[in-house]
């Protein structure tokens, strides 16, 4: 049997098992290249190398960062404050839900984080407003995608890292996608409201307003901390990120006193939880990668791609299906190590930017978050509820085709991008 269709034969097998995803990848991998002319230290030192990199370690610091603003009382003052300039207007809260993730994403780069932290405090509220229990989980699923597009960004980090592109450009790059995502969120909550009558809090003094946005103050400043400091240069987004999680610490225990001794431990253990599962996909993904590369697979693509189409256009509208359809059953990690790396002698062909192409690539990671059966964001929403994810996944239907416009405008007009990435 041709050892790249037994890798991939064992690798669906176990994903179908619902044997882990970073597991699924390291054992196919592990099986395949035993085959070759490879012993298990060369495998044991990929493993290790590919973990290797200071870029890297910006991913444990801002998932520390997220969980942090979540657990202590940045996230909730932040809500409070938005609550309290815009809640008294028709769909208030709708906008509320959307800003707070545009804020949360800006600091914790991971969806997931931001679907839960702004949706345990949120939808109970829109429910009790009068929104649709329905349209609340779909928003908030739809909205917390924007923490891997509005940079920092976890993926958009793997993807600098595989690709050797600066992160500070691919997170410039990701501020106007971000944006125009979340103003088509916004624009059709508001006319959503609009539409369904729905209900809005009691408008509050100015007196009120300037109280909690002070009060709400440090958190507010924690994005412009992050991304001030990566763009003037001062610090590389590694740093920016413990720096973060410091500012962060400090503002939790000795400002709003929010994190005693048994929160701090379940904000260190979940972030462990999270970072290793990142990084053992990273590490397994690598050797997979590895096996291909031996085998030759991306100049094989490359080339096929290169004889069978001539047309850009289309190879795009190919490469958006492909993500479509991995994103139903594989992790957006997992995702960009396995097709970046063939994907990229393509891009080159085609003269498509590869700036361009990450955040494309961004975009369909956050469909992949919402699309069933294996959508993270759909299981945070649905855990935080405790409704079916098939409600989750009625409510997100509306959300995911105004996603999809989104990605078709970035796809059309690559300076949505590329503005800013100079």
């Amino acid at each position: 049997m041709n050892p790249v269709l037994m890798l991939f034969i064992i690798f669906a097998v176990l994903c179908l098992l619902r044997v882990p995803i970073a597991v699924s990848l390291g054992l196919s991998s592990v099986i395949a290249l035993s085959m070759a002319d490879f012993t298990l230290y060369t495998v044991i030192q990929k493993m290790f190398n590919s973990l290797n990199s200071a870029t890297l370690m910006a991913i444990p610091g801002f998932v520390f960062a997220g969980i942090i603003m979540s657990k202590g009382g940045i996230s909730h003052y932040l809500i409070e404050a938005l609550k309290s300039w815009v809640g008294h207007i028709r769909g208030g809260l709708a906008i509320i839900t959307i800003l707070a993730c545009m804020i949360f994403a800006a600091i914790s780069g991971s969806s997931p984080a931001t679907a839960a932290a702004v949706g345990s405090i949120m939808i109970p509220a829109m429910v009790e407003a009068g929104y649709g229990k329905r349209y609340a989980m779909g928003l908030v699923a739809a909205s917390g995608t924007l923490g891997i597009l509005i940079p920092p960004s976890i993926p958009l980090i793997i993807y600098g890292t595989v690709a050797e592109e600066s992160i500070g450009k691919l997170f410039s790059a990701g501020i106007i996608p971000g944006l125009l995502l979340g103003g088509i969120l916004l624009i059709s909550a508001i006319i959503h409201a609009r539409i369904h009558n729905f209900g809005k809090l009691p408008k509050q003094s100015m007196q009120e307003r300037w109280r909690k946005t002070a009060k709400a103050s440090w958190g507010f400043f924690l994005p412009v901390l992050i991304l001030g400091g990566i763009y003037s240069g001062a610090v590389t987004p590694t740093e920016a990120a413990f720096v973060s999680c410091f500012y962060g610490l400090i503002v939790s225990v000795f400002i709003y006193k929010e994190m005693p001794f048994k929160t701090f431990r379940e904000v260190t253990k979940e972030s462990i939880n999270i970072t290793s599962m990142i990084f053992l996909v990273i590490a397994s993904a690598m050797i997979f990668g590895m096996f291909l590369t031996t085998e030759q697979v991306p100049q094989a693509f490359a080339t096929w791609i290169e004889t069978s189409t001539s047309n850009k256009w289309l190879f795009i509208i190919g490469v958006n299906i492909m993500f479509f359809i991995l994103g139903m059953f594989l992790e957006a990690v997992a995702i960009i190590l396995i097709t970046l790396p063939i994907l990229l002698p393509v891009l080159a062909i085609f003269d498509i930017n590869v700036i361009h192409f990450a955040i494309i690539m961004t975009i369909n990671m956050e469909l992949a978050m919402i699309s069933p059966p294996v959508g993270l964001n759909l299981f945070v929403v649905s855990g935080i509820t405790r409704e079916k994810v098939g409600e989750v996944v009625r409510g997100v239907l509306p959300f995911f085709a105004l996603m999809v416009l989104a990605l078709a405008i970035v796809v059309i007009f690559p300076q949505v991008s590329l503005l800013l990435a100079k």
